[in-house]
């Protein structure tokens, strides 16, 4: 399955303030997700996010949270966003049929939500150096368990590419320095 951005919404999970110290691997996660956050603002891909009882975790870490559109971020305490009163209708209003996950926890929230949108007909992409866990064995265990359950896994640079589909255009243009900063972090 090739992704379109056309056919496809940005869901971030959980990037939060108080939560990505603890995370292994997290810089490598910012920087793909600052990636896809801003590869979407280029090509109008739908973007939501989530942050999980931000009264004790914080809100989304301010490099990511001012490439997000106003408004787009929910509160939830559901570790499965899509369990979450209000979130289902507000991925249905983005009007895409695939999902592309980025975020916290790999095993926790990330998983969960992949799920929950699986079960709600979605086609959910996740991305793997997008995605970041405390454990880097929780962070396996959960991608290959939704790689098992069909669910495609695939990098920010896949993503990015694809949605691309062309190098003779603005928006590749405007993304190639993110994707060159990208590959500089890790």
């Amino acid at each position: 399955m090739l992704l379109h951005h056309g056919d496809c919404s940005l869901l971030l999970i959980d990037a939060q303030e108080k939560l990505l110290p603890a995370l292994r691997g997290q810089d490598g996660m910012v920087a793909a997700c600052d990636l896809l956050l801003r590869a979407a603002r280029e090509l109008r891909v739908p973007v939501l996010a989530t942050a999980q009882y931000p009264k004790g975790l914080g809100g989304v870490v301010p490099g990511l949270a001012g490439l997000l559109p106003p408004g787009s971020t929910v509160e939830k305490i559901a570790f499965d966003a899509m369990a979450e009163p209000g979130v289902p209708a507000r991925v249905k209003t983005l009007g895409r049929p695939k999902v592309v996950l980025c975020g916290a926890e790999a095993h926790v929230c990330v998983l969960q939500t992949a799920f929950g949108l699986q079960a709600a007909g979605y086609d959910v992409v996740v991305v793997a150096d997008a995605v970041a866990s405390r454990d880097g064995e929780d962070r396996q265990r959960g991608l290959a368990r939704m790689e098992r359950a069909g669910m495609l896994v695939v990098t920010s640079e896949m993503v990015v590419f694809e949605w691309l589909h062309r190098a003779d255009t603005a928006a590749f243009k405007a993304t190639i320095p993110f994707i060159k900063r990208l590959k500089e972090k890790s």
